[in-house]
């Protein structure tokens, strides 16, 4: 038997400041071609504080016309800024790193204040969001060509160059790390680019103009365009099959990037897609359960659960389940949940009231097939968006725990008895992004990680993405990678030169 754990509550004064508060970076207007500019008809949407449901504030609405303005001056200046030498490319990069560097807890505060994750976190976001400014500086100096063997009287050489004009659509889960994944590459290879940021979001991109127009980045190169949830379909539209954008890249859900990627192939554009995840986490007989109680906590519940590598499910081995279960009901019930400003607090709210109701049909449904509640399992009594942190044992796999990404505080806990089972049970999905699993036994080790169907695999680590490494899934999670030396090729073209009468 589980016993049943209830989580403590701390009663906090939620803190009700104004967003001009938390920072400096601070703009309400869209920023194309080096200006800051109003929707044409003067309309703008609410960002509302996720932890307290107030105001932020009001954000430029833009829509088609304002959209195509934008990716008509991201084309006029990728002709100037293709041109630029590798080594400037570099420079600007590496001053829009430090700037951000510099302005960690101004961004990481105005982060918190509309995404609504802990302080703590939102500051690792800067400094993660920040590195690909970095390495993509210095990237930007190692787009190679080669030389083709000589050929009678021919010789060949290979050149890559900039696509051009990068439309990029970035999440709210985020708002920083998303843009500068993708930016950084593009910027780099000497692509120009339209970003059009998540409307629960938009403060921390318009921040990332600014350190961009400080650091003496070009008019053009960067344009963010706003818009409200009812306009965001037209100008994602617009973005996707403009003949002027030569590359879409895209992270969100799967159900969207598909309606982008059929009109992105209007115009035959490169595309990169990071969808969604369903992420398993497999603890076998071998772990020590202690170090993979703690991953899976951290893999589950970092961001609120609100990740696209989080660990979805967690399947454990027969052998150790009910000793995992209990530690981890016990690691889960340590939680503090509350305003993410608040100095202790390691959980905040989700996004949205949709966002909980998601969660909320989950836990009733796994529940209702069999479940036990370990802990947590309803809204949390600080109302608005929160939801308590929740395990969940013996949940049967035909839960829509098990089959649909939760993208909030709920860990699912699947019983297995072999490796076979695990794995099997780990592949039977149409997602692939993430996988992870704990175990001391060398041989299972590279057993398992290859032959689960992710794009990434941690072993025995729950913290994978870096800006050296690689990142992106297979299966309908999408296509393309971000980060790492194979990042900036997603933003370059090959082009094969053939000199005669040699």
């Amino acid at each position: 038997m589980f016993a049943i754990h209830t989580l403590q509550v701390l009663k906090r004064t939620p803190a009700r400041l104004p967003v001009r508060h938390y920072t400096q970076y601070l703009k309400e207007h869209a920023y194309i071609n080096g200006a800051w500019v109003s929707a044409k008809d003067g309309n703008t949407f609410t960002v509302k504080n996720p932890a307290t449901g107030e105001e932020l504030g009001r954000v430029a609405d833009l829509g088609v016309a304002e959209t195509q303005d934008a990716i008509q001056k991201a084309y006029d200046a990728f002709y100037t800024w293709r041109d630029t030498s590798a080594k400037e490319r570099c420079e600007i990069l590496k001053k829009m790193f430090a700037l951000m560097m510099q302005n960690q807890d101004d961004l990481a505060k105005l982060m918190t204040a509309e995404q609504g994750k802990p302080l703590a976190e939102a500051k690792g976001e800067i400094m993660y969001a920040a590195s690909f400014y970095e390495w993509f500086a210095e990237e930007a100096k190692r787009t190679y060509g080669d030389v083709s063997p000589a050929m009678t009287g021919k010789r060949g050489i290979t050149i890559r160059q900039p696509v051009g004009v990068a439309g990029m659509i970035t999440p709210w889960n985020f708002p920083s790390g998303m843009i500068t994944r993708k930016l950084g590459a593009a910027l780099a290879a000497g692509c120009t680019a339209v970003i059009k940021p998540a409307e629960d979001t938009p403060y921390s991109a318009l921040a990332l103009a600014m350190i961009a127009e400080e650091a003496g980045l070009p008019a053009g190169c960067m344009n963010i365009v706003t818009s409200s949830r009812e306009n965001t379909p037209a100008v994602g539209k617009v973005i996707c099959e403009s003949p002027l954008v030569a590359k879409i890249s895209f992270t969100g859900s799967t159900a969207t990037g598909k309606i982008l990627l059929k009109q992105a192939a209007s115009t035959v554009k490169r595309v990169s897609m990071e969808l969604g995840g369903n992420a398993p986490f497999l603890v076998f007989d071998s772990a020590d359960v202690d170090t993979a109680v703690a991953g899976a906590v951290l893999a589950k519940f970092r961001n609120m659960g609100q990740t696209c590598v989080c660990a979805n499910r967690i399947l454990v081995q027969d052998g150790i389940y009910d000793e995992f279960s209990k530690k981890m009901a016990v690691a889960v019930e340590k939680f503090v949940v509350g305003n993410g400003m608040e100095a202790g607090v390691t959980q905040g709210p989700l996004i949205n009231d949709k966002a909980v109701q998601k969660v909320e049909n989950q836990v009733k449904d796994a529940v209702a097939l069999g479940a036990k509640v370990l802990i947590g399992g309803k809204r949390h009594e600080l109302g608005h968006s929160f939801f308590e942190p929740t395990v969940l044992a013996d949940v049967p796999k035909e839960a829509l725990a098990c089959r649909e990404e939760t993208f909030g505080p709920m860990a699912p806990l699947i019983r297995f008895k072999t490796e076979e089972e695990a794995v099997a049970i780990a592949n039977a999905c149409n997602v692939g992004l993430a996988g992870y699993f704990c175990s001391n036994d060398i041989s299972q080790i590279w057993r398992v990680a290859e032959k689960l169907e992710v794009g990434l695999v941690g072993v025995n680590e729950s913290i994978i993405s870096a800006e050296t490494t690689p990142f992106g899934g297979v299966k309908e999670t999408g296509m393309g990678r971000e980060g790492g030396k194979y990042g900036i090729d997603e933003y370059l073209q090959y082009k094969y030169i053939c000199f005669g009468n040699i």
